[in-house]
């Protein structure tokens, strides 16, 4: 028998490139089922999964035989490489560069998942760029905001 223990959940939110809104509804639900087969994959355990047209929210429980930023990685170039060899697929599907992680405690784990199903309600009053600062700012997490969205260049 083993003798460590860990509960390792992360709030964990990133956009797409650019913030375009290419996470249709039309397969949204697939995008979500193929996350979670791929974090259950790396021996983890997906607990709520949400969004909007151009970002998610994911609570997962990582194994602490892998990094957050790896499980994060894997995740992204996983479901873009998914979405990218769909059928449906016009533009190429890609995710912003960056990610957003914080630690969530058990005793925090249903609050958060509220937040990440009512993302609709929430995004009625303020946009992601507001919510993701806010996320920030609620967590003490020092930022610059010229590399906090990345921005597209035209020309």
């Amino acid at each position: 028998m083993a003798s460590t223990f860990t509960c390792l959940d992360y709030h964990v939110v990133f956009s797409t490139k650019y913030r375009k809104p290419w996470i249709h509804e039309e397969f949204c639900e697939e995008l979500y089922q193929y996350l979670g087969g791929i974090i259950r994959a790396e021996q983890g355990c997906l607990r709520e999964i949400g969004g909007m047209p151009d970002h998610l929210h994911l609570l997962v429980g990582i194994p602490p035989t892998i990094a957050v930023s790896d499980a994060i990685r894997i995740l992204k170039a996983s479901s873009s490489k998914w979405v990218n060899e769909r059928s449906d697929r016009v533009a190429k599907f890609q995710w912003q560069i960056g990610y957003a992680a914080f630690t969530v405690s058990v005793s925090q784990r249903e609050s958060v998942c509220q937040y990440i199903r009512n993302q609709q309600t929430h995004h009625r009053q303020r946009s992601f760029k507001e919510e993701f600062i806010e996320l920030l700012e609620r967590h003490q997490i020092e930022y610059d905001p010229k590399y906090a969205f990345e921005q597209e260049h035209v020309g």
